[in-house]
């Protein structure tokens, strides 16, 4: 089905806050959220890197949640290629400039802005360029998890997107992004994780290029 492209479009990809909750034995120490972002912006200062995702996507008004799983290449600035294998192929491409979305089932291609749908960090464009969240969220450490993750809460500076916040999990050792949850004003929560994130990946721009297949009908996404 097409809901999880289309949520994660929507979604799936971000100054000082403090836990909640008291540092107990063997939790992270409690950093400001400045000190996060340094450490995670300096993790990812390599251009590219790849990881398997696993995708939950929840639609709250009819009660529906769907899953699908897939590999994604990331190279900064501005460059993804989501690779879904599970329920159905898709792949989702952009050069930065141009979005692609092909289903091979349907022998379809959808195209239009990458700028319009991932500009500013939506969608999980933040993935492509780390520096977006200090520009277009505020951000704050919402609480120290189980999992000995900081939960930092993004919240669009621009009112006009369609999205609540942005949950966004760290991990407190590696500091590597292992999960973004986008919620939207309908209450719609994409959860993307990560695993298998391999980071200084050289990988050759024409990863994220797309060749659109002879035949295919093509759909323009912004007219």
């Amino acid at each position: 089905m097409r809901r999880p492209v289309l949520l994660l479009l929507m979604a799936v990809v971000l100054f000082a806050g403090f836990s909640e909750k008291p540092c107990l034995a063997g939790d992270p120490p409690v950093l400001s959220v400045d000190e996060i972002l340094k450490r995670v912006e300096s993790r990812y200062d390599s251009q590219a890197f790849s990881a398997h995702f696993f995708q939950t996507s929840v639609i709250a008004s009819m009660d529906i949640t769907e899953t699908a799983s897939g590999s994604v290449s990331i190279k900064r600035p501005g460059m993804m290629r989501w690779v879904y294998e599970i329920p159905q192929k898709q792949t989702i491409v952009t050069d930065g400039k141009t979005l692609w979305v092909y289903r091979p089932d349907d022998h379809q291609v959808s195209m239009g802005s990458a700028p319009t749908l991932f500009g500013g960090g939506k969608g999980a464009g933040f993935l492509s360029n780390i520096q977006e969240i200090r520009k277009s969220f505020q951000v704050n450490l919402e609480k120290i998890n189980a999992s000995r993750e900081y939960v930092l809460k993004l919240v669009p500076i621009q009112k006009t997107w369609d999205i609540e916040h942005v949950l966004l999990h760290i991990n407190s050792e590696s500091f590597d992004i292992v999960e973004a949850a986008t919620t939207n004003s309908y209450k719609d929560e994409t959860r993307i994780e990560l695993s298998d994130i391999q980071l200084n990946q050289q990988l050759d721009d024409s990863l994220f290029q797309f060749i659109i297949p002879q035949g295919a009908e093509v759909i323009r996404m912004d007219e």
